[in-house]
């Protein structure tokens, strides 16, 4: 008997740099959201842990150091239109030093620091689920 393939949600990890009250966000570039400003993160691996996924991702995408990760909230992320179902995991961390660079342009076009009441738009997805259940810094 064939086994009937099961969809599921993928889980993603956004990462909130803080920074002199200042949060990192990044222009998403080929991919679902595009245009939209996002933070820097990514799918966990199997068997990753989050901590790990949060800090692999912040530095592949912008070269930053981060430290005081901590677990932040988490989103139901449904992407209709694309046909696509996300949970993200929020983590909360501290910048240590580097200047963001965009490491992958075909991921993003620039990285750029915005205080949480003053946000550029279009929002990602997860970003507007967070607000919608009203997450502040």
């Amino acid at each position: 008997m064939a086994r009937a393939e099961v969809v599921r949600p993928y889980i993603g990890i956004g990462v909130i740099i803080q920074r002199d009250k200042q949060i990192l966000l990044g222009k998403r570039k080929g991919a679902h959201g595009e245009g939209c400003w996002q933070f820097p993160g990514g799918q966990l691996e199997f068997f990753e842990e989050i901590e790990t996924c949060a800090r692999r991702e912040v530095l592949e995408e912008t070269g930053l150091h981060i430290a005081n990760l901590r677990a932040g909230p988490f989103t139901n992320d449904l992407f209709v239109a694309e046909g696509k179902h996300y949970v993200t995991l929020f983590v909360l961390a501290d910048y240590v030093d580097g200047e963001a660079q965009v490491l992958e342009p075909h991921k993003c076009t620039q990285w750029s620091w915005f205080a949480w009441a003053d946000l550029p738009s279009p929002l990602f997805l997860p970003i507007v689920n967070l607000q919608t259940q009203g997450f502040s810094l």
